[in-house]
C-alpha cells in the first residue's frame, strides 16, 4: 500500500480519508477496500521514513487533520517503483506443492486436488464476471478484473496440463 499512497500524494497533498477515497474511486470494487487504519499506519511509517511530510491543519469545530505531501525522497522512491519490473510468474506455487507432495501420503488424491482447484478457479471467474457487470463505468476496474480473469483462465489451462502429465 505504501507505493499506492505515494502515487496519490505525487498528484496532490491529501489527508488519510481522501487517500482512501482516491484508491476506491480509482480502482472501484475490483480492488480490495482499503482499511482506514491500515492507511494511517502506512502514512505514519512513510513519514518516519522521510518519504512524506505531514502538516497539522486546524479545522473550526472539528478535530485537526493532518495533510500529507510527498517529499523529494518519496518521489525518488516512487520513481524507482515505477521503473522496477513487477514480480513475474510464481515458481513456488502452493497448489503445485500440494499436488506433488500429496503422492504416496494417502491423505489426498491428485485428481481430486486438481478438480477442487478447477472448481475454485471457475467460481472465482463467475464472481469476477458478476463484479464486472457492476463496474461498467470504471475502465480501470474493468481492466483489473479482465487481468484477473485471464490469469484464472491460464491457471485452468495449466491445471489441464497437470492432469495430463500427472494422472
Amino acid at each position: 500500500m505504501r507505493h499506492q499512497l505515494l502515487a496519490l500524494l505525487a498528484r496532490q497533498p491529501a489527508y488519510g480519508y481522501q487517500l482512501k477515497q482516491g484508491l476506491e474511486q480509482t480502482f472501484g470494487a475490483a480492488y480490495p477496500q482499503p482499511n482506514i487504519g491500515q492507511i494511517y499506519v502506512t502514512l505514519s511509517r512513510l513519514e518516519k521514513s522521510g518519504l512524506i511530510r505531514g502538516t497539522e491543519v486546524t479545522q473550526e469545530g472539528k478535530p485537526d487533520k493532518k495533510v500529507y505531501e510527498i517529499t523529494e525522497k518519496g518521489t525518488e522512491e516512487l520513481a524507482g517503483w515505477f521503473e522496477a519490473p513487477t514480480e513475474g510468474p510464481r515458481v513456488r506455487d502452493e497448489f503445485f506443492m500440494k499436488l506433488i507432495l500429496a503422492e504416496d501420503t494417502d491423505l489426498a488424491d491428485r485428481l481430486t486436488l486438481i478438480n477442487n482447484q478447477r472448481r475454485h478457479c471457475i467460481n472465482m471467474m463467475r464472481g469476477l464476471n458478476k463484479l464486472a457487470a457492476t463496474e461498467r463505468g470504471n475502465r480501470t476496474s474493468l481492466l483489473l478484473i479482465e487481468g484477473a480473469v485471464l490469469h484464472l483462465q491460464a491457471d485452468l489451462d495449466w491445471l489441464e496440463r497437470c492432469q495430463e502429465e500427472l494422472i
